[in-house]
């Protein structure tokens, strides 16, 4: 049953592990009409893909950050379709990722490091999209600095954190020992 599930599966653009098996390990649903968002727990739904392709449909909102949890992943492509807001720096962590295709899109916002090794031309169509390998950033220091005041925000955060626990640790045996200070000194009169 399962074989003969995979093999229909095939002629639907997705393909199996294995007949044997039901793990899924492509999925090409291009050119299919395809709308609403890209499901957010993709990951759990097929962690063991390998190819993602979503290309020309009306896919919708943000790209899901849990595809950055399918590990096995090597091509993603989801370009020509409606997806809008930044692109997840957290994609950076797919190891096997070759192929990564974004063109086309509603894109904004900086190109995060890990996938500038990727050429322009899969960037390309995203007008508030930037950063290499497109045009620098209009305002590249504001994206810059909102990072360094993140990071300034949490170091002050954690200094205060310290200071207050120690300061509370301060009190508190100050508190314990006066009563038993007073105790003893009762007894010495």
């Amino acid at each position: 049953m399962k074989f003969l599930l995979c093999l229909l599966l095939t002629s639907a653009g997705v393909e199996c592990w294995h007949p044997d098996e039901e793990r899924v390990m492509n999925l090409r649903l291009s050119n299919l009409g395809l709308q609403g968002p890209v499901p957010s727990d993709i990951a759990r739904q097929v962690p063991y893909l390998a190819y993602l392709n979503l290309s020309n449909n009306s896919f919708s909102g943000e790209i899901p950050v849990d595809i950055s949890a399918i590990t096995y992943l090597n091509v993603l492509n989801i370009q020509h379709n409606q997806l809008s807001g930044q692109i997840p720096g957290q994609l950076g962590v797919l190891a096997r990722l070759t192929v990564f295709n974004v063109s086309d899109n509603l894109l904004s916002g900086p190109i995060p490091w890990s996938l500038q090794k990727f050429p322009a031309s899969n960037f390309a169509g995203n007008q508030g999209l930037c950063g290499v390998p497109l045009d620098e950033c209009h305002g590249k220091r504001n994206w810059g600095m909102t990072t360094v005041l993140l990071h300034r925000i949490n170091i002050e955060s954690s200094i205060g954190a310290v200071v207050g626990f120690v300061a509370g640790f301060v009190v508190a045996v100050y508190c314990t020992a006066s009563p038993y200070r007073l105790h003893r000194s009762d007894f010495r009169a």
